[in-house]
This record gives C-alpha cells, structure tokens and sequence, in this order.
C-alpha cells in the first residue's frame, strides 16, 4: 500500500520510497553526545543510501518522576539541534508538548513531533500545523490505529498535508506495551505515511519504579517485523552507553550496535517493497 511522499528537509517518507530512519539520544545531554550521534548516523545512513531526521528532545515534558532530567530547555535545545543538524547537514526533528511551543521550534528544526500522550490535543494538533512544517504524530498508547484518522484531519484542517504518523505500542496491563501489527497496514490506509517506534515500543513505563524500564533486547526482532510489513519508517533512540543515558536508557541501542540494526532494517525493507503485494 503506497501512501502519499512527505518531505523532511532532504529526507522523503512514503510514496514506496526505501524506509527512512528517524535517529538520535531521547533527549540533549550535550552539544558533544548530539554531535558524536548525529555524525555516526549520518555515517551509516549514507552507505545504505536512504534518508536520516536527526532526533533529541529539549524537554521530556512527562518524565515518570519529577526528579528525572528534562533536558536542556527549550532556547538551548533548539539553539544545539539547529547548529548539529547544519554542521551534519541533516534535517532534525524535536517534540513539542505546548501549542505555544509550536512555531518557536519550527523556525530551528524541519519536523515537529506530537508525544503518543498528546496524540488527542486538539490545540496542540492544529498549532503544530499551522507551521506548515512536517508534523509526526505518535499514536497514543491508548488509542486504535482507526482513531488516529481524527489527529490526521485535525492537522488537515490547517492545509498542511505533511503528515506523518508512529506506532510506539498499546497498553496491555499495567507497565507493558504491545505493538499490533495490524496498525501499520491501518493507519497507512489513511494515505499517511507510517513509522514504527522501534526503541519505545519495548519501553515498561513505569517498570524501574521512579524510571521506565524496557527490554532493549526486542528492539531488532520488532524492527524487522515492521520493515517486513513495509513502514515508511524507523524511528530509535540510540546512546553510546545507554545504561547511563539520562533518559530512556533501558530501551535505547547502543550507538556501536546502530549501524548493523540500520543495514538488517534495510534489507528486510527492500526484500518487502521489491515483492508484490
């Protein structure tokens, strides 16, 4: 099922292009981690030639403790995303948690991203798509694939047509996340194109008592199911020593670890979109 093409920067989503990867740390520790990961990412995608949006987030607004780390704020966070993404010469992408926030982080990155948690808000929507940026919606872990036709048309109704929208996984019980795959093929129907959250969907929110948990170890198998099924992308985070990243370490891949994930993504993508289906 080939869905409408959505440009982030250089980088082209959908239309039966090969997968594009969505990479980066969960959130700025330093100028020197953003540098060091957007460098070896960008290494990586270019030797197997497809597409690269730099990640990290200026504040992880809905930490499970008060006492986590944030991030840098909002004037720093942006000011370090848009000098790693000019020196690397890759577009970047961040998420933004307040409408008001909307059209700051638009003038200093070439995609804004709305978290699974405020997938419904309305305001949010609407502001994020007045930017006429890309806006990459993640599906709220509460939500069915079907249901996120409502945050597509919301950002319709400003005529910005550059949606993209992210499976991170469904509650199942308390602390644990599901991945349907059945969302994929379902939320590409709408003629958006889809990513798949490969490092958020193995998260335990809440599973380290005051942190989330997550098991790192389902990152690739998950990954490689998405690919087969045909997503137009792969989002990740990636640290190079997750267990003392300062956010989402037990769920990240190591940055040594990322290229050969990048290269077997890869290949299930081609063998998927080369045959018919």
């Amino acid at each position: 099922m080939r869905t409408r093409e959505v440009r982030v920067g250089s980088v082209v989503f959908g239309g039966g292009r090969p997968v594009a990867f969505i990479g980066g740390p969960c959130v700025i520790e330093s100028e020197a981690l953003l540098r060091k990961v957007g460098r070896a990412l960008k290494k990586a995608s270019e030797a197997l030639k497809v597409g690269f949006v730099l990640k990290a987030s200026y504040d992880k607004a809905n930490r499970t403790s008060v006492k986590s780390y944030r991030g840098p704020g909002m004037e720093e966070g942006l000011r370090l995303l848009a000098k790693i993404g000019a020196e690397l010469g890759v577009p970047v992408v961040t998420d933004v948690h307040e409408p008001s926030h909307a059209a700051v982080a638009a003038r200093y990155v070439d995609m804004l991203q709305v978290p699974a948690f405020l997938s419904r808000q309305t305001d949010l929507l609407a502001a994020c798509g007045r930017t006429g940026k890309a806006v990459n919606v993640k599906k709220g872990q509460f939500l069915s694939p079907w249901d996120m036709r409502h945050a597509v048309e919301k950002i319709y109704s400003t005529g910005n047509k550059n949606v993209l929208l992210t499976e991170r996984g469904s509650t199942f019980g308390y602390g644990n996340l599901v991945v349907d795959m059945r969302s994929f093929e379902i939320m590409r129907s709408l003629g958006v194109p889809v990513v798949h959250d490969a490092t958020h969907c193995v998260q335990l929110p809440g599973g380290s008592g005051a942190t989330t948990g997550g098991q790192r170890e389902f990152v690739r198998p998950l990954a490689r199911a998405a690919a087969a099924v045909g997503v137009d992308g792969i989002f990740f985070e990636t640290h190079p020593d997750p267990d003392q990243a300062l956010s989402d370490g037990p769920n990240s891949l190591f940055l040594a670890d990322a290229p050969d994930f990048m290269r077997e993504v890869r290949a299930f993508d081609a063998l998927s979109k080369e045959t018919p289906r």
